[in-house]
């Protein structure tokens, strides 16, 4: 069977980044999407699993007390901004960047007098939060018709934008209206190239295949837009969310497969899919075909060995031809010596494969048979939730095939871990542990799920964890993400935020200058909350203000750099940590209406201390104080020359 897989199948580049940011946030306390991040109930799910819910209406934000709101990728009206705000709420913004700027254009033109018009569908949630940045009352148009029923004061200055999704033909046949009709429009292009690209391959790939699936959520409506393209150019067309909906046994018959998937698709479920289509598919088939004899594939049959090559074995079945077991049916093993492990007269139990392997003997296997009994075995294992061993043997898109004796189990990338993987190859021949959670040998679908463990045992070394840290305990952890406001260090059981504030006595402009992922870090725990950990590097012991008072005694000379500056002076490090202020009075004798006048950020400088409050962590500095002393006015007159003396006169 060929398969075919769509080039721009999966997340677009607003999703993936919307569904990043969410992912990001698990693990904090009381987090929330403000509807569905994506149009993706598996996500939706999943981000449940970890804590992340949906508020779904204006009501339940207005009801929610403290927490983290993460706006949807579609966006929201101006209005959940305030409320949120007005709640003091923390909020994560995962707008996709391409609808943002709709809400932009919209909020200035509407600010500037001119009509907003929407191409879009009323319904849709993207429409919905443009209209919330709107100034004025919008226009939505969803049609040409309703665009050649549109009539509006033609002294009216329009704007028309465009929903991120809206078809880029229809958009402009509507914009063509506007023209002829005369109105003095100004028009935006914010249809997304993503969508257009998509439908486009979706419909030449249905047009070269004996059956299609599209993958995505069932509320999802550039998915159901993909499954209407290509059901009009493949009759056979299947829409599914996951490779659980999948039946294989509907494919029997056919040599080409497409696959597509909305823009709400995870790269994963995708995989899976083309995984499991693409894993020696047609064998699923090759034992129903029947002879009209005793001996007709998928029989078990008894024989007595009369031959044992380095290749092949030779059995007497009682027929009239001989069995014949290869070294690739005897074993998965391909080292394995069939010298060894065979000898003339053993009897050996074996399936029938092929009634006429070409030679006209029978083709029989003994790796079969104990496929069929470990089949058995893992039967008693899913129903008695047992947990499994297997030895990883083979990677393939979608997830990892695992041997338990000589029974394969598919574990789908998204069971691997609680955390989706993108590189498997790491758990090539490694023995793993997991449980079965579906099985059904019939239809190939044995499925594992390693995810379960992890998540159990991570949730053991949770507990033990937080019984036995309290605030002001050092730890030692493992930078696992590096963030612009702060890493998360895993503390083995759950991770701690290190925030940017608390990385150094001194000010830190970028964490990802200090920190990379996989450092092992020592900190402190300033903070236990619930689930959450708040860490620290600002170690008593190394607070710069302990010996400040000496360092910095009124009368010392010392050296440091600027900072920053404000009108009033500028703020001076004389070490990390500590901060004095260069009052604009004190920098020179003459008047300085603005330190940057003679002074610059990074500029190293020699100053006097002035003044120094230790319990308020105030000092005060002077360049003024270290100036040579101005002569007084009569040595001045004295030496300045007769003629200038005289002139003053």
């Amino acid at each position: 069977m060929e398969v075919i897989l769509a080039k721009t199948a999966g997340f677009c580049f607003g999703v993936k980044r919307a569904v990043d940011t969410a992912y990001e946030q698990a693990g904090k306390e009381n987090v929330y999407t403000y509807g569905p991040i994506i149009h993706n109930e598996e996500v939706v799910k999943d981000l449940e699993s970890r804590g992340i819910n949906v508020i779904n209406d204006i009501d339940e934000l207005k009801n929610t007390e403290k927490g983290t709101v993460v706006i949807r990728s579609h966006g929201v009206e101006r209005s959940i901004y305030d409320i949120i705000n007005e709640k003091n709420l923390e909020l994560v913004d995962a707008t996709c960047p391409f609808v943002k700027k709709i809400h932009n254009i919209v909020d200035k033109d509407s600010r500037e007098g001119r009509q907003i018009v929407i191409i879009g569908s009323r319904k849709h949630p993207e429409v919905q939060g443009i209209c919330g940045w709107c100034n004025n009352d919008p226009i939505v148009l969803e049609t040409v018709e309703e665009a050649e029923k549109f009539s509006l004061d033609n002294d009216c200055d329009l704007s028309i934008v465009a929903q991120t999704t809206f078809n880029h033909n229809n958009f402009n046949k509507i914009v063509e209206i506007f023209d002829k009709k005369g109105y003095n429009i100004t028009v935006y292009n914010t249809i997304c190239n993503a969508t257009a690209e998509r439908q486009k391959e979706a419909a030449s790939i249905a047009k070269q295949v004996d059956a299609m699936i599209v993958i995505g959520g069932k509320s999802s409506s550039n998915t159901q837009k993909l499954y209407d393209i290509s059901k009009k150019e493949c009759a056979n067309t299947y829409y599914i969310q996951t490779l659980v909906d999948l039946d294989l046994a509907a494919f029997e018959s056919v040599d080409r497969v497409g696959i597509t998937a909305g823009a709400s698709t995870p790269n994963q479920i995708i995989k899976e899919v083309h995984g499991s289509m693409a894993d020696d598919f047609g064998k699923m088939f090759e034992e129903s075909l029947a002879e009209e004899s005793r001996i007709s594939p998928g029989k078990i049959v008894k024989g007595t060995v009369i031959d044992v090559k380095d290749d092949e074995i030779i059995l007497n079945i009682n027929y009239k031809a001989d069995g014949i077991i290869t070294k690739n049916e005897f074993s998965n093993d391909p080292n394995v010596s069939l010298k060894d492990k065979v000898h003339v007269d053993d009897v050996i139990e074996a399936k029938v494969i092929k009634t006429n392997d070409g030679d006209g003997q029978v083709l029989l296997s003994v790796k079969r048979v104990a496929a069929e009994k470990a089949n058995e075995q893992l039967e008693e294992a899913f129903n008695n939730e047992e947990i499994l061993k297997g030895v990883v043997t083979s990677v393939v898109d979608g997830g990892l095939g695992v041997t338990v004796g000589e029974a394969r189990v598919f574990i789908p990338a998204s069971l691997v871990s609680d955390t989706f993987e993108k590189d498997l190859t790491k758990y090539k021949d490694q023995e793993i542990e997991f449980k079965l959670t579906e099985f059904n040998p019939r239809k190939r679908r044995i499925i594992g799920n390693r995810k379960i463990l992890v998540e159990a045992e991570k949730k053991a070394a949770k507990e033990e964890l937080f019984a036995r840290i309290n605030v002001g305990d050092t730890v030692e952890g493992t930078v696992k993400n590096v963030t612009d406001f702060g890493a998360f260090i895993d503390l083995g059981g759950a991770d701690g935020l290190l925030h940017i504030s608390e990385m150094s006595w001194g000010r830190v402009e970028n964490p990802k200058k200090l920190f990379k992922v996989g450092d092992t870090v020592k900190t402190l725990i300033k903070d236990i909350q619930g689930e959450k950990i708040a860490l620290s590097l600002k170690f008593e012991d190394s607070n710069p203000w302990l010996n400040a008072g000496e360092k910095y005694a009124v009368g010392n000379v010392v050296t440091g750099r600027v900072a920053r500056m404000t009108d009033f002076g500028a703020f001076v490090e004389l070490e990390p940590g500590v901060d004095a202020l260069l009052h604009v009075s004190q920098i020179a004798r003459e008047h300085i209406e603005k330190p940057s006048s003679v002074l610059s950020v990074g500029q190293e400088v020699e100053v006097k201390v002035v003044d120094c409050k230790i319990e308020e962590k105030k000092i005060s500095l002077s360049i003024k104080a270290l100036l040579p002393d101005e002569p007084a006015a009569e040595e001045t007159a004295e030496e300045a020359p007769a003629e200038e003396t005289a002139a003053e006169e």
